[in-house]
């Protein structure tokens, strides 16, 4: 095939030429070759169908795999062409032009590669900050949670409910005066005040006698987890069984050994929690204040060619989310408006442009480091925050395997492992 290629720039190369129309016939007439041999036809044996036959009944089909397969063909050669290993390519080219003439088929291929840039400058990306303080508050206070944790419940003197205390309760919930799933429950221990359920629960029986029944009348608020749930009015039908409390646990030795094991005493304990409390604030501080900064450093600090067919890439993920977002009145309007459709994706640029940058540094930073998250702590982190956030943890994980989801986990916990490994480093060095 004839092409001319040109190397644009270390990320980007461009080829172009024609798929003639001899070696379009020579595949088609090939793979009606292969397809006779093993098709079934009323009226022939097997294997002879005539190729002829073939090309009629198979015509759409063997065109295009025909095509399918030669475009392939040229996108190969144009890889040797501009002597780049198939590694160093990235993605599938975007096909720019793909015009049948009589003479063949005129081809023009935009082609990413992957850039080449080096880490110098890497330790000026993390910057300088304070390292987390604890108090000896905190520690007493965790302390504190700790040993109410622990602490046995033993039926409550006081009759009437109030803050702070525990109520064993059943009840049932209904929408529209119909039960709903997951809304009811048997001898249920809730502390009250401790914002364990949705906003007016809790709220609504301070001051029941025990066995007592009520109707508490709320709503679920506009972010519940269960979403078919957000903002229905909901009733629930609630008997006090028992009003109890937690017995005091004291803060020494004994707790120490209760929770670290029969070697360990108070003085250990509160050296790990103040190791924990550490770690907590640490973190919360990497991924509140500084991991936008590091990530924002790395793309003013670097500078490379990206590759134009990634960047369009992530401009079509971007835009195909943003109008997911849109009212069908909003979608309707524009799709009728090609100019309007054109500016919206173009706006997306600037912030795919940094994603796909950011990503390739990222991506680099790993293969140089050696940082590595492996499939299962992938899916254990899916799974953890399907808990959290209520949701059927094996529904969640199906939805994210049909849907090709991990990958994109798997990137952001290698891009958290290396932020924090890069602060870590700057803490150390304290």
């Amino acid at each position: 095939m004839a092409m001319t290629t040109n190397r644009v720039n270390e990320a980007n190369a461009t080829a172009e030429g024609q798929i003639p129309k001899l070696a379009l016939d020579e595949k088609i007439n090939s793979l009606a070759t292969k397809y006779a041999k093993t098709i079934k036809m009323h009226g022939f044996r097997p294997g002879k169908v005539p190729i002829s036959l073939v090309k009629k009944e198979y015509k759409d089909k063997l065109e295009s795999e025909a095509k399918q397969e030669l475009l392939n063909k040229f996108y190969d050669e144009a890889l040797k062409e501009l002597k780049v290993d198939v590694k160093d390519a990235l993605g599938q080219p975007a096909v720019t032009k793909f015009e049948e003439k009589p003479e063949g088929i005129d081809v023009s291929l935009k082609i990413g590669l992957y850039p080449t840039f080096n880490l110098d400058k890497l330790d000026e990306c993390v910057p300088s900050f304070e390292a987390p303080v604890i108090s000896d508050e905190a520690v007493e206070e965790r302390l504190s949670n700790l040993a109410k944790a622990q602490a046995n419940l033993v039926e409550s003197k006081k009759d009437t409910l109030e803050n702070g205390l525990i109520a064993d309760i059943s009840f049932k919930g209904f929408i529209d005066g119909k039960e709903f799933e997951g809304g009811s429950a048997e001898n249920f221990a809730l502390e009250i005040d401790s914002k364990q359920f949705i906003p007016g629960f809790e709220e609504a029986l301070v001051g029941m006698k025990v066995g007592k029944t009520k109707d508490v009348n709320i709503t679920f608020p506009s972010d519940y987890a269960a979403e078919h749930l957000a903002n229905k009015p909901v009733t629930f039908k609630v008997t006090l069984n028992a009003i109890k409390e937690r017995e005091q646990v004291a803060i020494d030795d004994a707790l120490a050994k209760k929770i670290l094991g029969e070697e360990s005493n108070l003085a250990e304990l509160k050296e790990k929690t103040k190791e924990e409390l550490f770690r907590e604030a640490k973190q919360k501080l990497y991924n509140d204040d500084l991991k936008q900064e590091v990530l924002k450093n790395m793309s003013e600090k670097f500078s490379f060619d990206l590759p134009e067919n990634i960047i369009e890439q992530e401009m079509n993920v971007l835009f195909n989310s943003d109008v997911r977002s849109l009212s069908k009145e909003e979608v309707d309007a524009l799709s009728n408006d090609q100019e309007k459709v054109k500016e919206k994706f173009e706006s997306f640029r600037e912030a795919a442009t940094l994603s796909v940058k950011v990503t390739f540094i990222i991506d680099k930073i790993a293969r140089e480091k050696k940082v590595v998250v492996k499939d299962d702590e992938v899916m254990q982190a899916v799974y953890y925050e399907a808990l959290v956030s209520q949701q059927n943890p094996q529904e969640v994980l199906n939805y994210y395997k049909e849907n090709n989801l991990f990958p994109a986990v798997k990137m952001a916990m290698i891009e958290d492992k290396i932020i924090t490994n890069l602060l870590d480093s700057k803490l150390d060095k304290k």
